[in-house]
């Protein structure tokens, strides 16, 4: 019977599938990165060395993965808020804060940092508030940050969003009878189940503010050795016509992100082995 049903089904077989897969694949993604690996390696290994690690670089690669990293943190935490408020309460307004929170994918990105850097302004509504404070927001690093945090939320609660809904209630009242606290509950029966989809939505946020651009560039400053983001420096190079050195940066960059997010993903699986799952 099987076998009949394999003879008789409207999809294509896996001979066929797999083919289709890695042709798309091969296009789409394959093929762009080997032409920068191929066009990295017209340059010898000292001058590769020399276009990858100047000062000048190496302050842009601080920039970029020092703040990505920490607003994928940001987010992680804030996300998780925002995902429990919109799952667990009923409350007026909460279809509006939902579909707020898929403004930054609908958005615009040259839009988003043209309308961040008018309110973190000197003279902007948030900037002013914060400016008799010695905070300054807009044309510097901190700026950066919290263009990162903008554009990343939403992978955080649109990831963790569906697995607290699948969570079950009784489970909370089941530890709540049985003596927990709610730290203790959050700790030991909602944390765990919720961590793999937080850690998906972290990955996603910290690669997602990586290759971050439009909505950075209007709010950095982009000033050399302060406020310059690596892919930044990536379209300065293109301009120059120094195609060698910006694929050089990008291989770069790619492959530390590439490392980065297959540490997250064996943490995840292991997370999975170790409980079970």
């Amino acid at each position: 019977m099987n076998l009949s049903l394999r003879r008789h089904s409207v999809l294509p077989g896996f001979g066929l599938s797999l083919g289709v897969t890695v042709l798309y694949l091969s296009l789409i993604v394959l093929v762009p990165l080997s032409a920068a690996f191929i066009k990295t390696a017209s340059l010898n290994w000292v001058a590769f060395v020399a276009a990858v690690t100047s000062p000048r670089v190496l302050a842009s690669y601080r920039l970029t993965f020092g703040a990505s990293f920490l607003a994928a943190v940001i987010n992680a935490v804030f996300g998780l808020l925002v995902a429990w408020v919109l799952v667990r309460y009923r409350f007026p307004g909460r279809r509006v804060i939902d579909a707020m929170v898929d403004l930054p994918f609908a958005l615009p990105t040259a839009v988003a940092g043209i309308a961040l850097a008018a309110l973190y302004a000197t003279n902007g509504w948030i900037g002013q508030l914060l400016a008799p404070a010695g905070i300054k927001v807009a044309f510097t690093p901190l700026g950066v940050l919290v263009a990162l945090i903008f554009i990343g939320l939403p992978f955080v609660v649109r990831t963790v969003q569906p697995v607290l809904e699948d969570l079950q209630p009784e489970l909370e009242e089941a530890a709540a009878t049985l003596g927990a606290n709610r730290i203790q509950t959050f700790r030991r029966v909602i944390f765990p189940a919720v961590l793999p989809a937080l850690l998906t939505g972290f990955a996603l946020a910290f690669a997602r503010a990586i290759g971050e651009y439009g909505s950075v560039i209007f709010i950095a400053g982009n000033m050399p050795m302060v406020s310059e983001i690596t892919p930044l420096l990536i379209i300065t190079k293109l301009e120059q016509y120094d195609y060698a050195g910006a694929t050089a940066l990008a291989v770069v960059m790619l492959s530390i992100s590439f490392l980065l997010l297959l540490l997250i993903n064996l943490l995840q699986a292991w997370m999975r082995k170790a409980s079970g799952q």
